[in-house]
């Protein structure tokens, strides 16, 4: 390892026995380590010869600019979240942004990752894929961010607290329609560790029925929304540009659209793009 590096370093999400030797050794030769909660991260058994600083969502603006000088003394840092890859809704963007500002190296030491492990898994289209973290706990929020999602075609992945699960569900199934396909992957690693794929109204109805379902911390995995590539023939896809065509000379370009959304199963950006290309 070189001096004066900021090591972001991914830790377990619920077996340690995915810390890698990397990782730990890592952990046992910086001067510093950087950990979302000190008393959480110290549970990993290493890093007994470093001094720990609590680095927060809290804090995180306080702390960075002694990071930064600690850094550019010579001093290697670690970076930990309580679980995970850090930054992945985690604190340590600001950290991580300076040390690129003061020409400092930054290195991950790669590893768990709730989100990836339970796209691997969800048996769902993973060549794109959006990772939105956690929705807004108020309804009224979380619905609207769902609504301006509806429409999107990459899979969709989301952080849940596995007790809101039946609710976010319920919310999914009124926004994106009961049959969109989804994976709730609780409990990750863990002894309980649950996965399952189905339309999301029978998720609701298995997450609400279930309070076992409502434990821990959970990813939601969604599929996203039919695109014209999911047509089933060339064919298929010609005519729905020919009908694009004549609607175009017709009707003025947002009711043209939206006649072809209806009609070919396409979100409103793919069929607004079809529209476009004709004009």
């Amino acid at each position: 390892m070189t001096s004066a590096t900021l090591w972001v370093v991914a830790t377990p999400i619920g077996n340690l026995d995915d810390f890698s030797p990397r990782a730990r050794h890592c952990l046992d030769r910086v001067a510093i380590i950087a950990a979302e909660d000190t008393r959480v991260s110290r549970r990993l058994g290493c890093g007994a010869q470093a001094r720990w600083v609590s680095l927060h969502e809290h804090n995180e603006r306080s702390v960075v600019g002694e990071l930064i000088e600690q850094l550019s003394g010579g001093a290697d840092i670690a970076l930990v979240s309580d679980a995970g890859t850090p930054l992945i809704s985690d604190p340590g963007y600001r950290l991580v942004s300076a040390a690129h500002d003061a020409g400092i190296t930054v290195s991950p030491i790669p590893g768990p990752c709730a989100a990836i492990a339970a796209l691997s898994a969800a048996g769902l289209p993973s060549d794109r894929f959006s990772f939105e973290g956690f929705l807004p706990a108020r309804r009224s929020a979380r619905t609207s961010r769902l609504q301006a999602l509806a429409d999107a075609m990459a899979t969709l992945v989301f952080y849940v607290p596995a007790r809101d699960l039946p609710a976010v569900l319920g919310d999914l199934a009124g926004t994106f329609g009961p049959d969109r396909q989804a994976t709730v992957a609780r409990e990750l690693s863990k002894r309980f560790e649950t996965i399952r794929r189905d339309a999301v109204g029978a998720l609701a109805e298995w997450a609400a029925a279930d309070p076992d379902q409502q434990r821990g911390e959970a990813v939601l995995v969604v599929a996203g929304h039919r695109v014209a590539s999911d047509v089933e023939s060339p064919g298929d896809r010609a005519l729905a540009r020919r009908l694009a065509g004549a609607l175009a000379d017709e009707l003025p370009p947002s009711r043209a659209a939206r006649v072809i959304g209806r009609v070919a199963g396409l979100s409103r950006q793919e069929a607004w793009r079809l529209v476009q290309e004709d004009n």
